[in-house]
């Protein structure tokens, strides 16, 4: 027989793990499964090559991408799942955008900013968020930015990220898109499951892909648990699908499908309204030679983008600029390159399109997501005008540019393919993440999120997962 749990959760990633802590310090009995593994401790997830040229640890999966065409999401599956990799940015929503926005394709919230304020005081607490002076080469170029042009707001970027990392260059340089190895980058897996690893409530089983979903023939919209692709299978009262957006929506697709139970009033939505967000990575080369480590300390707002910001990038230098050019590019010309680039994130709020979605293969096919910046015309056109008007100041601050649009493959801001809200025709989630008319399951992960506003979403996931956690184990909301 199945052993059985009071909760299981499929996923590892900053939702998944937040509700775990928060169910394993209440005392439940939890289980939690894990697609990938943990990653390895010998230096390995710091190395330019092995993590951006060779591309080891990311996944490898292919997908359709709804034009016939075929690529692999930028997804990682491991222990912690994305957070280990995330630029450990940590930003809340503003409290607007909690609230829809007609013009730019946005829904609302079923709940306001004060519902995630006390949460995203833990999440804060949890994750050591900091805030970093600028080195003297990044200041240099963001006095150059406001000077010319007023409109440009520079603030700290809230980081996940102890001072410690200070005095380890070689870590400070590979925060942004690496894995820390000495823990200085907080994390899912640092940060939350570190703490309770030893609990004797809680199990974490590594290379188990979630396929399926337990129920009796009866009652298909009744969970009691999950099949995993190895063949094994467990039990428990409650199921949460913590996958991602990619991932969480096709178990419960396929489920829908095998089941019969599409006339549910939001089996329509499950995968529909993915966001990816609009972003663009604009590097600037200047005349003079940047000495900076850090250099991911601020971001940047513009009243008259109000869907965007730009946000510094972290170290850049020859060996990693060099993953990015033709191999043909001689290494010195990369080194000279590299050690005058500063990189730049343009991220633009994209809002719900039903058409955006994501779509199961069943198993058997690929998955596809079908995505379309197009289909969202504000957001395509504020993420044209942003890149350009930044681009401009960078140029009258001396400075050459150059940008790539990350596209469908850049998946790292996943999210809304199982929206939250209170109508279940219009939503797939209710404001707690239960499935609509479905009883034991919910989703911990970006997936619930309406809007995808115009900041990093992890901050806002782990939140959310707390908040779960607390609502699974019976506890009080705390309020502000």
């Amino acid at each position: 027989m199945p052993e059985r749990y009071d909760v299981i959760i499929a996923g590892s990633g900053a939702g998944g793990s937040a509700t775990v802590h928060k169910l394993v310090l209440a005392g439940k009995r939890v289980l939690l499964l894990e697609k990938g593994h943990r990653l390895p401790r010998d230096g390995s997830t710091l190395d330019v090559t092995q993590v951006f040229a060779q591309g080891r640890f990311k996944n490898r999966e292919p997908w359709r991408d709804g034009r016939g065409g075929t690529f692999v999401p930028g997804e990682y599956h491991n222990v912690g799942g994305k957070t280990k990799w995330y630029g450990a940015a940590l930003l809340r929503f503003d409290l607007h955008e909690f609230t829809a926005d007609r013009d730019h394709q946005c829904l609302s919230w079923p709940f306001g900013y004060e519902k995630l304020a006390p949460y995203y005081d833990q999440a804060e607490a949890l994750l050591h968020v900091n805030r970093f002076p600028n080195e003297p080469g990044i200041q240099a170029v963001l006095d150059k930015v406001v000077n010319g042009d007023g409109r440009w707001r520079p603030a700290p970027l809230p980081l996940g990220l102890k001072p410690e990392i200070l005095r380890d260059e070689t870590e400070a340089k590979h925060f942004d898109g690496f894995a820390s190895v000495a823990g200085y980058k907080s994390d899912a897996e640092i940060n939350l499951l570190g703490p309770i690893a030893d609990a004797p409530n809680f199990t974490l089983l590594t290379k188990k892909k979630v396929v399926g979903l337990l129920h009796s023939d009866s009652t298909p919209h009744q969970v009691t648990g999950v099949v995993c692709a190895d063949g094994t299978s467990y039990e428990a009262k409650t199921v949460v699908l913590a996958a991602g957006a990619l991932t969480s929506p096709r178990i419960l697709q396929d489920h829908i499908a095998a089941t019969g139970l599409g006339s549910l009033p939001s089996a329509p939505l499950v995968g529909a309204n993915i966001k990816i967000h609009a972003n663009t990575a604009l590097l600037a080369v200047s005349p003079f030679s940047h000495r900076d480590v850090l250099r991911k300390t601020a971001i940047l707002f513009n009243d008259e983008f109000p869907h965007s910001t730009v946000q510094c990038l972290g170290w850049m230098d020859g060996e990693i600029l060099a993953t990015q050019l033709p191999g043909a590019v001689p290494q010195f010309v990369n080194n000279a390159i590299g050690a005058r680039t500063i990189g730049f994130f343009v991220t633009t709020e994209d809002g719900s399109c039903p058409e955006n979605r994501v779509i199961s293969g069943g198993g058997e096919q690929m998955p596809t997501l079908d995505y379309d910046l197009r289909r969202l015309a504000p957001a395509h056109d504020e993420h044209l005008a942003v890149a350009r008007a930044f681009s401009r100041r960078l140029h009258a601050a001396g400075m050459a540019t150059a940008d790539r649009y990350l596209g469908i493959a850049g998946t790292a801001h996943a999210l809304g393919s199982m929206v939250t809200g209170l109508d279940p025709s219009r939503s797939v989630v209710d404001p707690h993440g239960r499935v609509h008319g479905m009883s034991g399951l919910y989703v911990a992960d970006g997936s619930v999120l309406p809007r995808s506003s115009r900041v990093n979403p992890a901050l806002t996931i782990y939140s959310w997962g707390l908040r779960l956690g607390d609502h699974l184990a019976g506890m009080p909301e705390p309020s502000l």
